[in-house]
């Protein structure tokens, strides 16, 4: 009998490119004529996987967040970890918001990447473990276009493909 073939689907974020990424954005932030004084500032924090923004206006807000989203994509971060708060107020006139880092796939996230895999009708076994979803099957073909039809599926959250035997 033939050994059956397995990748893993994740959802996770390489935390030092998304430090990377906060510490050139900081850098652009700061050198940029039209946010210069504008007194807008950016934080990460590793431990608790958060990235706040601290500005004046949501115009700024969504300024530095364009700004820190070409910085991650550009480090193949995928957005779609970041889970934005709304702009709330904060000290003075300013705003504050913040993204969670999110990791992992949640249960119903996990359930529904198995049931979107056993909908395609494939000769492939999807297992839910902890946080990622193994799938198996006999035929590598069966697994990547499997794969191909996960990355086209547009989801809320990450995926990566993992652990290819």
């Amino acid at each position: 009998m033939a050994k059956d073939s397995s990748f893993d689907v994740v959802s996770e974020v390489d935390l030092q490119e998304v430090d990377n990424a906060y510490q050139q954005a900081t850098k652009e932030i700061s050198q940029r004529y039209d946010l210069k004084n504008s007194n807008a500032e950016l934080t990460f924090n590793k431990g608790e996987k958060t990235i706040t923004i601290l500005a004046p206006a949501d115009f700024v807000i969504g300024q530095v967040k364009d700004i820190l989203n070409s910085k991650l994509i550009r480090r193949g971060v995928d957005i779609k970890a970041l889970k934005w708060s709304d702009p709330k107020p904060a000290s003075g006139q300013n705003l504050t918001t913040t993204a969670t880092i999110v990791t992992g796939l949640s249960s119903d996230d996990a359930k529904k990447v198995s049931k979107d895999i056993k909908a395609m009708n494939l000769k492939v076994k999807p297992a839910i473990e902890d946080q990622k979803v193994r799938v198996t099957s006999p035929s590598k073909d069966a697994l990547q276009e499997v794969i191909q039809n996960l990355r086209d599926a547009d989801y809320d959250f990450a995926l990566q493909f993992v652990n290819y035997r």
